[in-house]
């Protein structure tokens, strides 16, 4: 398992529902959260790692240490937004690039957790900011898609970067071809439904 990079399809692919918590899921996920400290992140969605399942983690400290703060989202949906914030966003699967993106300040999310318990959670700040970054991941959204058209047109190099990597990539053979990456995709639905 690793981080794929923009322009992966996984990360326009949009989730499915997860149907079954169980030993294997738990798996990926303890393995989701070694990846997300590795590279010095406080979420990671499961298409992120090229897995078409709805269902991301987070951990706001980063701290692998204090795993009292690691915090599992399956299957989650926003109820409820409040107010608007703007702050500075990152992404695992673009890293190092970094813009403001506009952004609801207060959510409520539903979703289970990983021994599938359901709950309710109301979330504020970098944590609101989060969950909304994470949950757009599971519909095929990244967080270049919400910058206002100048802010596109300023990271539009830096996003042609990762695209010329990861086709170069593809054309030495390293990376599979979209399609093949795409069938890969639609064979992990099939195994949830």
């Amino acid at each position: 398992m690793q981080i794929v990079p923009h322009p992966h399809p996984a990360l326009r692919f949009r989730s499915v529902p997860v149907v079954r918590i169980d030993d294997a899921l738990r798996k990926i996920v303890r393995e989701m959260f070694e990846l997300m400290y590795a590279a010095e992140g406080i979420g990671l969605a499961a298409n992120q790692v090229g897995l078409p399942y709805r269902l991301f983690i987070l951990n706001l400290t980063a701290d692998p240490e204090e795993s009292d703060q690691e915090h599992v989202f399956i299957n989650p949906e926003i109820t409820q937004r409040k107010g608007n914030q703007e702050a500075e966003e990152g992404c695992l699967s673009l890293p190092k690039l970094y813009h403001q993106v506009r952004r609801a300040d207060e959510v409520t999310v539903e979703a289970y957790d990983i021994d599938g318990t359901g709950f309710e959670v109301t979330v504020k700040d970098l944590a609101s900011r989060a969950v909304q970054h994470e949950l757009d991941h599971l519909d095929g959204v990244l967080f270049i898609d919400r910058l206002t058209e100048a802010g596109k047109r300023e990271v539009a190099p830096k996003v042609l970067d990762f695209e010329t990597a990861f086709r170069q990539g593809q054309a030495s053979g390293s990376i599979p071809s979209d399609a093949e990456l795409q069938a890969e995709l639609h064979r992990l639905v099939t195994l949830q439904s």
